[in-house]
């Protein structure tokens, strides 16, 4: 069984696609976390710190490179982290040095490519639930349940701000929810639009609690 969630950043896809995993007793997977480790491994092979911070301004206009590079990263989903290697780089992933440069490499067509394909080998066989920005329209078209959790940038951006994972002021996270909602609504391709057979939610003033309840209710 799939359940795959759809939504823009901040919209609470992840913490209650974790709970949904968590109630139903099955695979939890954030495939965003998949780019962001594409990223992060890309950030470190320019001299970047454990965080990708101080590397060299990768060159994202060469898709050629890019794509090489994405292709070797040895990227691995293991209860519920993300690996690079042997490593688990989880803490890593939501850095601001990541946060800067993961939407416009994910918007690269052929590293979607590879990173769908590497989503698809994990999911074989698995029964899970599963959270991005294309999940319900390309990666799972097929996936049992479908969901769609929106909300308000300002209601994105305080959830970004309150938890603590950020140096920037709230205004300065609005700005850039606002230019990744952007960036991934005019995507070449996965770009993130409402399937049409997927459940709307507007989140923006539903508790966790809430927003779960409804998607179980509808799941069960």
């Amino acid at each position: 069984m799939v359940i795959a969630i759809d939504g823009p950043a901040g919209s609470g896809k992840s913490t209650i696609a974790k709970m949904i995993a968590e109630k139903l007793g099955i695979v939890f997977m954030n495939t965003g976390s998949f780019y962001r480790g594409v990223t992060l491994a890309l950030l470190r092979s320019l001299g970047g710190a454990a965080d990708g911070s101080g590397s060299a301004a990768p060159d994202l206009q060469d898709e050629e490179a890019i794509t090489a590079f994405s292709a070797t990263v040895p990227l691995d989903y293991i209860n519920g982290s993300l690996y690079i290697g042997d490593e688990d780089v989880e803490r890593y992933l939501r850095s601001d040095a990541v946060e800067a440069i993961v939407a416009p490499l994910s918007a690269i067509v052929e590293v979607r490519h590879i990173v769908n394909d590497k989503i698809r080998e994990i999911a074989a066989n698995l029964s899970l639930v599963c959270e991005g920005r294309d999940m319900t329209t390309v990666v799972f078209p097929t996936a049992d349940y479908k969901f769609f959790l929106d909300a308000s940038v300002q209601a994105r951006a305080k959830r970004r701000f309150d938890q603590g994972t950020s140096s920037m002021s709230l205004a300065e996270i609005e700005e850039t929810i606002a230019a990744r909602d952007q960036i991934d609504r005019n995507k070449k391709e996965g770009s993130l639009k409402i399937a049409p057979d997927a459940v709307y939610l507007d989140t923006s003033d539903l508790t966790i609690k809430q927003v779960c309840d409804m998607i179980l209710s509808k799941i069960q």
